[in-house]
């Protein structure tokens, strides 16, 4: 038997994206891996409630932004308070994508990655 542990989004400024987790969607650091070269940073972010992990890649020597490509896949995070996750992230200006058909909106972090917002159910 198979069980989810972390989903992975190569970041270009780790700072910038730890800071983005944080303010947009209330994750935060649980755990650190560092290369004893300084190449790469591993940075683990936690919800607080569930064993899920995003893990954060930072590479030293990457120069330019990653390129996403069609952007088909996402990560989905559920709001207990979905009217105030919409209204915090319009004034973050963080909205991408709206389809208030299927109640959900996107989210993009600060390498382009979206982030999808569904409420709890």
């Amino acid at each position: 038997m198979l069980t989810f542990d972390h989903f992975n989004f190569n970041v270009f400024d780790l700072e910038k994206s730890l800071a983005f987790y944080k303010d947009a969607c209330g994750l935060v650091p649980v755990r650190e891996k560092e290369a004893k070269d300084g190449s790469f940073k591993l940075v683990f972010l936690g919800d607080g409630k569930t064993g899920f992990r995003l893990e954060l890649t930072w590479l030293r020597d990457r120069t330019e932004p990653y390129h996403l490509g069609d952007l088909e896949y996402h990560l989905a995070l559920a709001a207990d308070d979905y009217d105030a996750a919409y209204r915090k992230h319009k004034e973050m200006g963080v909205v991408c994508y709206e389809n208030p058909g299927m109640g959900i909106y996107f989210i993009s972090d600060p390498d382009g990655y979206w982030i999808e917002i569904v409420p709890m159910r």
